[in-house]
């Protein structure tokens, strides 16, 4: 696998990191569990019993739920798999007893299920045991990727948003976000950032971040249409995307092919209006996407200009943040520049793609 590597490019003597945005951290919050209410089978009554019985003979209980998950009757395994997915979610400390007592592949087991609610339960309870560090990697080798991958395409709308979040956990160790593109996760990604309700796009968003920061996904992303959804979603304040939608194009915009996918689906205009209208940390975002769309590219820079982007480039210089401003100053002197000028070309030759 190919990790891309953020890195830095140097401009007339300058070193400008490409995603030196540094808070990023605020704009994807973690899936904590899942949030899709209690399951209706449940009424408060039977999980305080669930939990007062946990509490008191938890080793017991977790065994007889997992023989339950492998039942003749559907209806036990429902149970059974809300029961866990329960225990899972409020009992953190329970979380790897019910991996070890062998709960992970008859759990996988019921994400192939064609009952779309025994597939939701057992999508929530895989995904509340993966929020356990030490259950991620028995998860992905007894082979939950491809199940969760058919739930994301077929699944209800919960159990999609469930299985978003659940690969999200499980691309967080390097060595399944290549397997998680290859099993075809990334196009139905995008479509839940296009077509979801806001916790999809959220999820499905949360997802591609992370996913993206290996170069093979970050083609498979751009080949799947994601430029679209992510400039319709940058174009709307009201959306409570803009963020995160710039920061996944800030992480994609490394290839080739994204530069010329954003400039296809009139992001220009978008970038430059974030520019003069965004919040601090989304001006900074937005040129810094721009500053990597012009940086070897005559014909984008011309674009960009044409935008009326100097003005508020200009303005951002004076009021933004340090790495803003300069950032800001380096796009002005790119647009500035003759547009058939060798010396233009030399200037940036050593800018790194």
């Amino acid at each position: 696998m190919e990790k891309e590597n953020s890195g830095s490019f140097n401009y007339t003597g300058r070193s400008f990191s490409k995603l030196s945005v540094n808070d990023d951290s605020s704009a994807f919050s973690d899936c904590n569990s899942d949030r899709s209410g209690e399951f209706q089978t449940a009424s408060s009554q039977n999980r305080l019993l669930l939990l007062a019985c946990a509490a008191e003979n938890p080793d017991d209980l977790i065994r007889q739920l997992v023989s339950d998950l492998e039942s003749c009757s559907i209806d036990e395994q429902k149970q059974a798999a809300m029961e866990i997915r329960l225990l899972a979610k409020n009992k953190p400390e329970d979380r790897l007893k019910i991996a070890k007592a062998g709960a992970i592949k008859p759990l996988i087991s019921l994400i192939s299920s064609s009952d779309s609610q025994l597939q939701e339960y057992g999508v929530t309870a895989i995904l509340n045991l993966s929020l356990c560090d030490e259950n991620k990697e028995l998860i992905a080798s007894s082979g939950a990727i491809k199940p969760l991958v058919r739930a994301l395409r077929t699944g209800t709308s919960t159990a999609k948003e469930n299985s978003a979040c659940a690969l999200l956990r499980l691309s967080q160790m390097e060595e399944n976000k290549v397997a998680i593109g290859r099993s075809g996760a990334i196009p139905l990604l995008v479509n839940l950032l296009e077509t979801g309700a806001f916790r999809g796009k959220k999820d499905a968003a949360t997802a591609l971040y992370s996913l993206c920061s290996a170069k093979e996904n970050k083609i498979r992303a751009v080949q799947a249409g994601i430029m679209k959804p992510l400039v319709e979603l940058m174009a709307d304040f009201g959306s409570n995307m803009v963020d995160k939608s710039a920061f996944v194009l800030s992480l994609l915009i490394t290839v080739p092919e994204a530069k010329t996918a954003v400039v296809e689906e009139a992001g220009i205009p978008v970038l430059v209006e974030i520019i003069e209208v965004g919040s601090q940390r989304q001006k900074e975002i937005a040129v810094s996407i721009l500053l990597q769309i012009c940086e070897d590219n005559l014909v984008f820079r011309a674009m960009v200009a044409r935008e009326g982007a100097i003005p508020a480039l200009v303005a951002l210089t004076q009021s933004g943040t340090n790495r803003a401003k300069q950032k800001a100053e380096t796009l002005i002197d790119l647009l500035r520049q003759p547009r058939s000028s060798n010396a233009a070309a030399a200037r940036t030759s050593d800018v790194s793609g």
